[in-house]
């Protein structure tokens, strides 16, 4: 905003020199129609800002990310579930883990598990961590309020800085007009022999030089334009005009708040301020999520497994093949002993039966104690505790930066506003002084250096009070927004 507002201060210089102005580079977007006939209000290009800022749109992003945050946070309080499956095929020499028995041939395998933890106690990381989040999304909020306000008083900054131009640039008309008349008047009494040549040489002289300002003042009547436009994201500014509202102060005085009134509601109000706090009570959940590091933890952890093995194999068929002698008894005589032998075959035990059979269940308590981490629990706790001052310090200098400037915007609008009343005086004084001198001009009783002189004087007059009117007008906007108030000049 100071950007704009050093703007707004030098384009309401009296003299028109030229004023360098910094604009801001925006992508371009499609032009919207101008919501009258007559022009765009401040209210308007409010809300189109409000609806199209890429700046606003970046800070929503911000929001809906920290509010994912959120979630996150939150669903890290349940426990945890996956699930695992493998497919694989092994060659060579190994223990299948399903018969612990050597397998040389290839042997294909599955594996299927399902494992879920949940913690019992960190530390209160988890609360902490939530509460954390919760407080980054509301400051986040505030961030994407702060960013409208902004925007609308640059915007406000943008509209006054064109109204000014338009009021100066008729004032510079109204002077050239009237040098005009008073060019061709002189002509005609030099050429009658009124008055001396070098009278008319003067009078061409002050003429150039107030068209050399008239274009001048259309020229920054122009790049004021541009600038709103911009702001706006509109791609150019052709065709963009305003609806000039009617900013009379009349004679009676203004009621300005008191500072310390209107610094006292800000406190409580203002999103800049809120947001420092905020992040200030973010910060200090930092430290409690920091020192949980250094807390025993407590969680429980189950599992639910399965799988199947090509190298697991059942009996089939059971076939007598003979009878194999052991050998002979000894008394009385011998007699040969024998066993019947059978031949087996074998089968793979089918996949349904084998996933049945390698039923696997774990349950499990797990307590984590750190003893030592190399200090990273120490030294995230030292982090977290300075982060925590920086937050204290953030706030206090939010606190006096918002202080200062509702102190100097008062001071500037007070002085503003005595400014214009004394600027009005001098210029009805000297309006008059200016008809007076015209009429003795015009009788040839001054010369064009004095008629020159008094009209510039006037036109120096005409020029301060148009900037202590439009500088009173931007501070009591300032002011107005710290009280809330909507940003109007209605």
């Amino acid at each position: 905003m100071k950007f704009f507002l050093d703007l707004f201060l030098r384009s309401i210089r009296p003299s028109f020199r030229r004023v360098c102005i910094c604009f801001f580079i925006f992508p371009v977007v499609a032009m919207a129609q101008v919501p009258s006939n007559d022009g765009w209000r401040l209210e308007d290009c409010i809300s189109y800002a409000m609806e199209h800022n890429l700046q606003i749109k970046q800070r929503m992003i911000g929001q809906e990310l920290a509010s994912q945050n959120l979630l996150e946070s939150r669903a890290a309080m349940l426990p945890s579930l996956n699930g695992n499956a493998s497919h694989g095929y092994n060659w060579g020499r190994t223990i299948d883990r399903f018969t612990n028995e050597f397998a040389t041939e290839r042997v294909q395998f599955n594996n299927f598990y399902l494992s879920s933890s949940v913690y019992v106690f960190n530390g209160f990381r988890l609360v902490n961590t939530i509460q954390k989040n919760r407080m980054e999304l509301m400051a986040s909020r505030y961030d994407v309020d702060k960013m409208r306000d902004d925007i609308a008083l640059n915007i406000a900054t943008a509209y006054l800085s064109i109204l000014f131009s338009l009021e100066q640039l008729e004032n510079i008309r109204g002077q050239v007009e009237v040098t005009r008349q008073q060019l061709a008047r002189t002509r005609q009494l030099v050429e009658a022999g009124t008055l001396a040549r070098g009278s008319l040489f003067t009078i061409e002289a002050q003429y150039a030089a107030e068209e050399r300002q008239l274009v001048e003042a259309e020229n920054l009547v122009d790049l004021n334009y541009l600038s709103l436009a911009q702001l706006l994201d509109l791609p150019t500014a052709e065709g963009f005009r305003i609806i000039r509202p009617d900013l009379q102060l009349g004679e009676r005085t203004p009621v300005l708040e008191n500072p310390n009134d209107i610094y006292a509601y800000a406190l409580e109000h203002q999103p800049g301020v809120k947001s420092a706090g905020i992040r200030l009570e973010s910060a200090a959940k930092d430290v409690s999520i920091a020192k949980s590091y250094q807390s025993p933890s407590l969680a429980i952890q189950g599992s639910l497994g399965s799988g199947y093995s090509g190298a697991s194999r059942q009996v089939k068929d059971v076939v007598l093949s003979g009878v194999d002698t052991l050998g002979f008894t000894l008394e009385p005589s011998p007699v040969p002993v024998g066993v019947p032998s059978f031949d087996y075959s074998f089968e793979r035990i089918p996949f349904r039966d084998q996933i049945d059979q390698n039923n696997n269940t774990t349950l499990g308590i797990y307590l984590t104690i750190p003893i030592f981490n190399g200090f990273q629990a120490r030294t995230a706790v030292n982090r977290a505790r300075l982060n925590l001052l920086n937050a204290e310090y953030s706030l206090e200098i939010e606190k006096n930066r918002l202080y200062k400037e509702i102190q100097q915007s008062y001071a500037d609008a007070m002085a503003a506003l005595k400014r214009f009343r004394a600027s009005e005086k001098s210029e009805a004084a000297l309006e008059e002084s200016f008809n007076y001198t015209e009429q003795r001009f015009n009788v040839g009783m001054v010369n064009s250096v004095e008629y020159n002189d008094a009209k510039n004087k006037l036109a120096q007059a005409e020029s301060e009070v148009l900037q202590a009117k439009y500088e009173f007008v931007f501070r009591k906007t300032i002011l107005d927004y710290y009280l809330g108030k909507p940003i109007t000049l209605q």
